[in-house]
Parts: C-alpha cells; structure tokens; sequence
C-alpha cells in the first residue's frame, strides 16, 4: 500500500490518482486495458469506495481514461511527459 500517506496534506484521492497515473506512465496499466474497479482501488489503498470514485473520475477529467458502461474505465493516454527545457 506504501503509495499514499494517511495522514499527509494532499487529499487521498488525489493521491490515489496520482499513484494510478504513475502506473499508467509505467506501462502497469496499459492504453487500451481495463483499470481495477473503484472496489479494488479501494480495497488495495485503503480508501472509502466514495474516495476511489473521486480519483477515478479525476483520471477520466485528465483525460487518462474513458468509463464504458457495464465494461469498466479503460486507459485512453499515457500522462504527458514533462518538457525537458521546462
């Protein structure tokens, strides 16, 4: 579970999407494939399900995933690299 911290200042779901979006950067989750169920993120970070909800919907706000009814949220794009000159 190590990915987010509890007790820290960032909102857990924010923290829920980040630790999702690095594994989507990392080829975890891959373009195309089906993300776990807000169950599961929930389960695994040890959230409320109400929290996993939120950082799901952030990724699809980020335009990372897409939700298809019935099917589950699937990856669209990978998180965009940082500029090397930034």
């Amino acid at each position: 579970m190590g990915e987010i911290d509890l007790d820290g200042p960032e909102p857990l779901f924010e923290q829920v999407a980040a630790a999702i979006t690095r594994r989507i950067a990392a080829g975890t989750y891959q373009v195309g494939r089906r993300i776990p169920a807000v169950r599961a993120i929930a389960d695994e970070f040890g959230v409320s399900q109400s929290t996993a909800e939120a950082a799901v919907r952030l990724l699809r706000e980020r335009g990372l995933t897409r939700a298809t009814h019935g099917r589950g949220t699937f990856v669209i794009a990978k998180p965009e690299e940082p500029a090397a000159d930034a």
